[in-house]
């Protein structure tokens, strides 16, 4: 499927989506001014190896995901606004808790807290973008500007964290709890102004003509009931389609981590010079990257459908991981220079994953999709104790040849894509308005 997206659409956002990507903007600069240098704190204060820092995160997003789920599908019931509430709280405990703690198993236990708000807030932000917007090529532009918007933050806060010397530091974990905590008063006031509007657009279409039950709900921020769990899990069930496509995005994202978690890690333990500074340069020239080719990209494969310009991604994604097997360790522009071509495919794949979802979910159990889709995140949470143990057994040179292999393996799995079979959403949609 084509995409007619174009920038001008942006006039169409709601005030709602600009207060999302304004929030996006401030935490995840406060975030990546801090979490990335996690590995190292915990390397440097209680000497872990590679496998146990590994699985204290994989254990943490583990759990995440699971919770991540049930939260996306719960939010179809109750509506997205209480939960994302209850996740930015859950960030502003957890953050502020890691600026305390100085025993492994707090560490342990505040990381996945910081996780599972992390895994509630992004697929609950993604699914709000679909509630908000209608249009489908307007969709697809807010969420490359969310995308966009975030990797802005990632730019800003690794350098800005470098420039105040809050890089390795615990207590800049305030930092990111107060950004959040900011987020969460404009949330309010975004989502009471919404309701508002979406009211008096309700009254005017009453003085016309009677409304749908559908129209009231939305409305005053009632959700629509989809049906029972069940249900809802024997369609997900069925959609082999989805299944395969979960599958290979955590093959995916399990390649990508390795960024975040492995490079770091092997990086480290190998002692490679001016390290902190590397590590913000990495993280900098992902963002950069990201932010002055994320448009121009999109309008260059405009003419691609979803899945070729993932097949696109993923060809440029292996290219980076190869790179990174063979880079020489003191070589600083080796390592900028394959995450130059990592972040080209992550700007082409990452966007596109979720307006995949979103192409792919029916209206209804938009929640449940995009919950389903947040399994994607088992890569994330396998990454950092699949590639620990790979660091401490083989080293980092065959890590990445063998996320390169990893990459041939997802390019397969997308070309079977449309030869799978889906369920029946009419049928479905129409038992879950009687229920």
């Amino acid at each position: 499927m084509k995409s007619d997206v174009s920038l001008a659409r942006i006039k169409e956002f709601p005030l709602l989506m600009w207060i999302l990507l304004f929030g996006s903007f401030i935490t995840r600069g406060s975030y990546y001014m801090v979490w990335p240098f996690l590995a190292v704190i915990l390397y440097e204060k209680f000497a872990l190896s590679a496998t146990n820092v590994g699985l204290i995160l994989s254990s943490a997003a583990i759990i995440s995901v699971l919770v991540s789920f049930v939260g996306s599908a719960l939010s179809d019931r109750i509506g997205r606004r209480p939960l994302m509430y209850l996740s930015g709280t859950l960030y502003i405990i957890s953050f502020s808790l890691l600026a305390q703690v100085n025993s492994i198993a707090g560490y342990a236990v505040v990381i996945t807290l910081c996780s599972v708000a992390t895994a509630l807030w992004r697929p609950l932000t993604s699914a709000l973008i679909g509630d908000i917007i209608k249009d489908k090529n307007t969709r697809e532009l807010a969420m490359q500007s969310l995308y966009f918007v975030v990797n802005v933050g990632c730019a800003v806060g690794p350098m800005l964290g470098l420039w105040l010397g809050l890089t390795g530091e615990q207590s800049s974990f305030y930092i990111t709890a107060g950004a959040f905590a900011f987020l969460l008063v404009i949330l309010w006031w975004g989502f009471h102004r919404h309701s508002k509007q979406d009211l008096a657009k309700l009254t005017k279409e009453v003085a016309t003509e009677a409304t749908s039950s559908s129209a009231v709900q939305e409305a005053t921020n009632t959700p629509v009931a989809s049906g029972s769990d069940n249900k809802i899990i024997k369609v997900l069930t069925a959609d082999k389609l989805l299944q395969c496509l979960i599958l290979a995005n955590i093959l995916c994202m399990f390649i990508y981590a390795q960024m975040d978690s492995s490079l770091i890690q092997y990086l480290t333990r190998a002692k490679v010079p001016d390290l902190l500074e590397l590590i913000s340069a990495m993280i900098f020239t992902n963002a950069v990257v990201i932010i002055s080719t994320q448009f121009l990209l999109l309008k260059l494969m405009a003419s691609l459908s979803l899945v070729s310009r993932i097949h696109v991604g993923l060809v440029l994604l292996m290219c980076s991981q190869i790179w990174l097997a063979v880079n020489p360790l003191t070589l600083f522009w080796g390592w900028i220079g394959a995450i130059v071509v990592m972040s080209l495919a992550e700007t082409i794949l990452f966007p596109t994953m979720n307006v995949h979802i979103d192409r792919l979910a029916p209206d209804h159990l938009r929640g449940a999709y995009f919950g389903a889709a947040s399994f994607y995140e088992f890569g994330f949470a396998i990454a950092p104790l699949g590639g620990g143990i790979i660091l401490d057994q083989f080293g980092g040179s065959w890590l990445f040849f063998i996320t390169a292999a990893l990459t041939l393996l997802v390019i397969y799995l997308y070309s079977i894509l449309d030869k799978l079979p889906r369920p029946d959403f009419t049928q479905g949609k129409q038992q879950a308005s009687i229920s």
